[in-house]
């Protein structure tokens, strides 16, 4: 019994380069996609909003002079190709998903909307929202919270490198140490970036729970749903 009825399954863009410096890593994808089969075997309904950083990050386009809207638009495509490398492995696994663009593609995908979303959802696929809101100066983080929002998921998982909130940086401080569960009021007040302050502060107003887990250790998604303590809980 899935402890989550309906989840926002957030995925890191560079986690999906794996071993390389660019681009998609097939390996990292295909355990990506057996993972989320898993759950989804366990009756669980998952929407998806996936980064674009292993392709383009539209900060970084910034520092080169690149224009803001531009590079953020760039962004926004990135992730739409990762959408369909996504939707492409869990096919291969027997799941039926559907991409769903926050900007107007067809026939890349359709355009977003809460009840198509919610539809595809309860007809049993996997929904991919891409392309981020479709507007400049918001992140995918913002991106996750608002269609975690609007679907109304039970709670927000954040899959990252690492295997949840800390005091500071792990990969920098070896003294950091890492939270159990922690509330929104506490990140705002140790200035912890576990999101950008738009995403947690939409998550805290409409009380949606995070857990930051750690993605790339094979088997941990289906820990998470299955009630196993790992990650960071973030409760409103």
């Amino acid at each position: 019994m899935a402890k989550f009825k309906r989840i926002l399954l957030k995925l890191s863009g560079e986690s999906l380069m794996g071993e390389k410096q660019y681009g998609i890593d097939e390996k990292r994808l295909s355990d990506y996609a057996t993972q989320i089969k898993e759950i989804h075997d366990m009756g669980v309904e998952i929407a998806i909003v996936i980064g674009g950083g292993n392709i383009f990050r539209g900060m970084s386009g910034v520092s080169k002079g690149f224009d803001r809207v531009k590079g953020d638009q760039m962004g926004m495509l990135a992730t739409v190709i990762n959408s369909l490398a996504l939707q492409s492995a869990l096919k291969s696994t027997g799941v039926k998903a559907e991409v769903l663009t926050a900007i107007r593609m067809e026939p890349i995908g359709n355009f977003y909307s809460k009840d198509k979303a919610i539809e595809c959802i309860e007809a049993g696929k996997v929904v991919i929202c891409s392309a981020g809101t479709g507007n400049p100066f918001f992140t995918t983080d913002t991106g996750s919270s608002l269609r975690g929002i609007e679907l109304e998921a039970d709670v927000m998982l954040k899959g990252t490198r690492v295997d949840g909130i800390y005091t500071a940086d792990p990969e920098k401080d070896p003294k950091a140490t890492k939270f159990d569960e922690i509330s929104y009021d506490e990140i705002f007040k140790r200035g912890l970036k576990v999101m950008d302050l738009t995403a947690t502060e939409m998550c805290k107003e409409n009380k949606l729970p995070i857990i930051v887990f750690n993605m790339d250790t094979f088997g941990n998604l289906k820990k998470v749903l299955s009630g196993e303590k790992i990650g960071t809980y973030v409760h409103p």
